[in-house]
């Protein structure tokens, strides 16, 4: 009787137990599932991130102009012959299309923003068009060329907030030299006056806010010096604040200058900017940007407001028009950016590409590939399949795991003693380049490779022996093939994370600016080069703001570059796997 108890008993506290065993292995597995979930979402932000900033630069908008090959410019020597062509001033050339499409820009201010929509790099292009084809002096043919970066980002949207509003009335226009003044029965501008109203209120609370932050700051100073700096900070923005609060509630002409927004119409082919507007938005005084091609009062007209002041972009009023002018024409085309992957680097934003890194990557790669792979696959069989087990090779085996962790650094400052300084090789070339990531990749090489052939299973290799086979037919016969797989693997693995190397690449040299790809070819692996990562680091340093995207595109490139040498690592290994 006492015996049924006691088992119920036991059977309950192994089930007490069981459920929560299942209960733990639950919450591992919500663990695991979480862990995987927060990595993918990092992840997923990381690339998202990335991907936005880079859409700017995988796209560019071109102008296509007409231009008139004039035989004096493009045939300096007046024989046609290719030397005669290629010292014409083709640059020239493309100023003179620009000025036919703006007759009325000939003051010097008004050409250096005309002329400032396109970087006279460009006139090289065209002088190889001419080249190719010398037919064309002495006729018109269109040219396509980049707009100037900051001419490509207002036109993306991505520097200057603007609206544009289509208007309905009569405006009397009265022009008396530079001076055009505009009247209207109705309060035509009133729209514009509302919006520069709350801008200004806005930018007088922010200062107002900020003279309050910097005043508490100045109490909790350290120093007496930090408090007066504060003190004087607090008070220059608490006298901004007053001063754009007073401007947004005066009684007079509101006048637009560097520090507002800016007020464009445009009607009848022309565009005047308004630099004054009366309180009532019944008359505003401008001047003439682009000649109205009809005279009289204007019906219909478009308010363009340009929220962003002119003080705080890098592109000019006069230039923004031209730009529009330009679009509204149909000669500005928005299309993929090809530029980016076929130039190499350049201190123009809008010429530069990454055509010349990759060749770079490719070069040094293949150095590396060639050292790193056999030296390190051979190291593996020889310390694996044929050292004798001694006090030598434990030292070899335990200094190779340690070279794994060094820093890449590391190897850099030794290609730069060894191969630059003693040897005398020139600096910044793929064949320094690639034995150094060679150096830094052969410990990794060794110790994947070691574990595959140690994966191979020992029947093998007894089974080899066994009938008749010689220590080294056993092992390049049969256990290499079946370790092929994992030594392919890590082989890749560590080629691509030599890929993405920098600081040993930097040691030596390939942070130089390189404006002309290396030749794929023997000569071109003592060219002087960059690969992806210097490049990636080149352009984030630089000022101008077309670089970050390009920056973040390369990025991307780079990144491609990688995935695609993991796939081949995945490939490889299922197409060698073999299964016991």
């Amino acid at each position: 009787m006492t015996d049924a108890p006691a088992s119920s008993a036991i059977r309950e506290a192994v089930s007490q137990r069981l459920a929560k065993r299942h209960r733990a292995e639950k919450r591992f597995r919500a663990y695991g599932v979480g862990a995987i979930a927060l990595a993918v979402i990092f992840l997923a932000i990381l690339l998202g991130s990335i991907g936005f900033q880079s859409l700017g630069a995988f796209t560019m908008n071109t102008l296509t102009l007409p231009v008139t090959i004039n035989e004096r410019q493009a045939d300096p020597r007046g024989d046609g012959t290719e030397e005669s062509l290629r010292r014409g001033n083709y640059n020239a050339i493309i100023q003179d299309g620009l000025r036919a499409q703006f007759p009325s820009v000939d003051d010097r201010a008004e050409l250096r923003d005309l002329f400032g929509l396109y970087n006279g790099v460009n006139s090289a292009s065209l002088m190889r068009k001419v080249v190719a084809n010398p037919s064309l002096v002495g006729g018109t043919t269109d040219f396509t060329l980049p707009l100037s970066d900051d001419v490509d980002l207002y036109l993306k949207g991505i520097t200057v907030s603007e609206r544009f509003a289509g208007r309905q009335g009569a405006l009397d226009v009265v022009v008396s030299d530079q001076t055009v003044r505009l009247e209207s029965a109705e309060p035509a501008f009133a729209d514009f006056l509302t919006v520069m109203r709350d801008e200004l209120i806005r930018r007088a609370d922010e200062a107002a806010a900020n003279a309050s932050r910097l005043e508490s700051a100045a109490g909790a100073a350290a120093t007496r010096d930090e408090r007066e700096a504060l003190l004087s900070q607090s008070r220059r923005q608490a006298a901004l604040s007053v001063s754009l609060r007073e401007r947004a509630e005066a009684q007079g002409d509101v006048v637009l200058g560097t520090d507002t927004p800016a007020l464009f119409l445009q009607a009848e082919g022309g565009v005047i900017q308004v630099r004054s507007v009366s309180r009532d938005g019944r008359i505003a005084v401008g001047e003439t940007l682009l000649p109205l091609q009809a005279e009289g009062p204007i019906t219909a007209w478009t308010e363009w407001a340009v929220e962003t002041p002119s003080n705080a972009r890098r592109i000019s009023d006069r230039r923004m028009v031209y730009a529009r002018a330009l679009e509204d024409r149909d000669m500005v085309r928005s299309g993929f950016n090809t530029i980016l992957f076929t130039n190499a680097d350049s201190r123009a934003p809008e010429l530069a590409g990454v055509l010349g890194a990759m060749i770079g990557s490719i070069l040094t790669m293949l150095v590396t590939m060639v050292l790193a792979v056999p030296i390190g696959v051979g190291t593996a069989i020889y310390l694996e399949e044929f050292a004798p087990k001694n006090r030598l090779t434990n030292f070899i085996e335990v200094n190779i795991n340690n070279l794994a962790a060094v820093p890449s650094i590391v190897f850099g400052l030794l290609g730069l003693a060894i191969f630059i300084n003693l040897f005398g090789l020139p600096r910044s070339a793929p064949l320094v380049g690639g034995m150094v990531l060679a150096l830094m990749t052969l410990p990794t090489v060794i110790i994947s490779s070691r574990a595959a052939l140690r994966a191979v299973p020992p029947s093998i290799r007894e089974a080899a022996l066994g009938v008749g086979a010689s220590r080294t037919q056993a092992v390049f016969h049969h256990v290499l093939p079946l370790a092929m797989p994992g030594i392919l693997t890590g082989s890749i693995i560590g080629l691509a994370q030599a890929l993405g190397e920098t600081a040993p690449l930097l040691m030596i040299g390939m942070v130089a600016f390189i404006a002309d790809p290396p030749t794929l070819g023997l000569s071109g692996f003592l060219e002087p080069s960059t690969v992806m990562p210097v490049q990636i680091y080149l352009w984030s340093g630089a000022a101008e703001r077309a670089f970050e995207m390009r920056t973040a595109a390369a990025i991307i490139t780079l990144l491609s570059l990688m995935i695609m040498f993991n796939a081949a690592a995945i490939y490889l290994r299922r197409r060698f796997e073999r299964r016991w």
